[in-house]
């Protein structure tokens, strides 16, 4: 993601800070130089950034701390309440509740990605649990139909749309009152969008809105407009009353950043960031975790999520069972690469760890990361379930390992090496064995079995590395009070 540039800007600026003998006056106004040129590069407005900075040094006046006062955290925690502040609208947007129709209308300039938008919300929402809908009253666009009716297909939500009628309102309104008779829960009515402001695209928005009587307008924006987003959001604020906006193509532009804080400045909150194509590029907008992600310090509640999206909590226990054997097989390397692969974009989840950043993991590594692991499950589908289930390694000789590169269409050497990367994995895995854990086996039960020593063994080098070794993990540990969110990352597929 670009915005992984500014986030990298601002830590290596902190970092440097951090890494100086003595924080004098001379130490600071270098770092929030740095902080200031990262982002008016990233086209924040030259008001909101000079603000910032005057406050950061309101905040921390040097010669007024006390000695003893750690100046770094200080610094450090004046930057993210800055930057929270500078993204933050202020005001919370209406949430849509479980069992409850609730109407849903999204606006938009033409271009800004809403037809695709609308789905990827109904497909976030869906695997929540809600029953989605999706309703296309956009009949000024050739094609309109035709895309939401693919994407909803491939997402397998209900659609409804006319090649014949050219009127919005009556398609928006028969829509809405076809799925209100289906009990859909969240209906979602994408409208026509426009080259321009005009005002024509206006009062159409005016009569589906007065028709249908939406629980909430989305508006979606494009963000590579940058801090021009602000008059955008404002004449759409001022013609609907727009209760959220979300943000798109946040992967492929610089400006990202100046958008968001545009979009704050008009105080509508900001709900959902597309950073991609696909389905699953598309994350919930929450002021505080996306600065620290940002600023590589992670974001542990939202990969906890993650993890209990993909391990149930009924399959936890049989999970923590085998982690207390230590002994790994490749049915269990083959799980956890399922879970992976289901908590989405590897960038996303490792942003969410402290000390990573989404740099660490480019666009083209990421896909070649995912594109790997699917080549190791269809080697493993080639396995038989004596060779899936066996803990020992030497059982898989020469005939063996040509066989399944022969089933699985692949080569003798690729086989070999999935079969490092198993060895590699169970060598991990095989430091947690004697672990005890009570009998209800839920995750949290690491924290109250493993002391930093422990965990620093079962950590990969270059993520202790990352975190700042031992030192860092006791922090860190300290931090969260306990390890028990740390080690749900082994319940989700390392």
């Amino acid at each position: 993601m670009v915005l992984a540039q500014l986030g990298g800007s601002i830590s290596r600026a902190l970092q440097q800070m951090s890494n100086a003998t003595v924080i004098d006056e001379k130490v600071l106004n270098e770092c929030l130089n740095e902080i200031t040129r990262a982002l008016l590069q990233a086209d924040v407005q030259f008001k909101l950034v000079r603000d910032m900075q005057t406050n950061i040094k309101k905040i921390v006046n040097l010669e007024d701390l006390a000695a003893g006062h750690n100046k770094r955290k200080i610094i450090q925690q004046a930057v993210f309440n800055e930057l929270c502040k500078m993204l933050d609208a202020g005001k919370p947007s209406f949430t849509p509740k479980k069992g409850k129709p609730s109407v849903v209308m999204f606006v938009g300039l033409q271009g800004s990605g809403k037809t695709t938008t609308c789905t990827k919300y109904a497909y976030y929402h869906q695997k929540k649990g809600w029953k989605p809908a999706l309703v296309c009253a956009d009949t000024f666009r050739a094609g309109a139909f035709d895309q939401l009716k693919q994407n909803a297909t491939k997402a397998k939500i209900p659609f409804y749309g006319s090649y014949m009628e050219s009127d919005p309102v009556k398609i928006a309104v028969d829509g809405v009152e076809r799925f209100k008779k289906e009990n859909c829960d969240l209906i979602i009515v994408d409208t026509s969008g426009r080259h321009k402001q005009e005002a024509a695209l206006f009062e159409e928005m005016r009569q589906v809105s007065e028709a249908t009587k939406p629980d909430l307008v989305i508006f979606v924006m494009d963000s590579s407009i940058g801090q021009a987003a602000f008059d955008q959001a404002q004449a759409f604020k001022q013609s609907v009353a727009v209760g959220a906006v979300i943000v798109t193509k946040m992967d492929g532009h610089a400006k990202g950043g100046g958008a968001l804080s545009a979009v704050a400045a008009t105080k509508s909150p900001v709900i959902f960031i597309g950073t991609g194509e696909h389905m699953d590029e598309f994350e919930v907008f929450d002021v505080k975790p996306f600065v620290s992600r940002l600023l590589g310090m992670g974001d542990w509640s939202g990969f906890m999520d993650k993890i209990h999206e993909v391990v149930p909590m009924d399959q936890q226990p049989e999970l923590l069972q085998k982690l207390s054997e230590g002994n790994f097989t490749l049915r269990i390397m083959y799980e956890q690469f399922q879970n992976i692969l289901k908590m989405g974009p590897i960038s996303q989840v490792f942003s969410m760890l402290p000390g990573f950043s989404a740099e660490l993991m480019p666009k083209g590594r990421e896909k070649e990361s995912q594109a790997k692991i699917k080549r190791y499950m269809t080697m493993m589908d080639s396995m038989t379930n004596e060779e899936l289930d066996s803990s020992n390694p030497k059982i898989m000789n020469e005939s063996r390992i040509m066989r399944i590169a022969r089933g699985s269409g692949r080569q003798v050497r690729e086989v070999m090496e999935m079969l490092e990367e198993y060895k590699r994995l169970a060598k991990i895995w095989s430091k947690m064995k004697g672990l005890k854990f009570p009998k209800k086996g839920d995750m949290s039960a690491l924290s109250r079995n493993m002391n930093a020593q422990q965990m620093g063994k079962v950590l990969p080098p270059q993520m202790l590395q990352q975190i700042g070794g031992m030192g860092g993990l006791q922090s860190l540990m300290k931090q969260m009070g306990s390890a028990k969110d740390m080690m749900g990352m082994f319940g989700g597929g390392n």
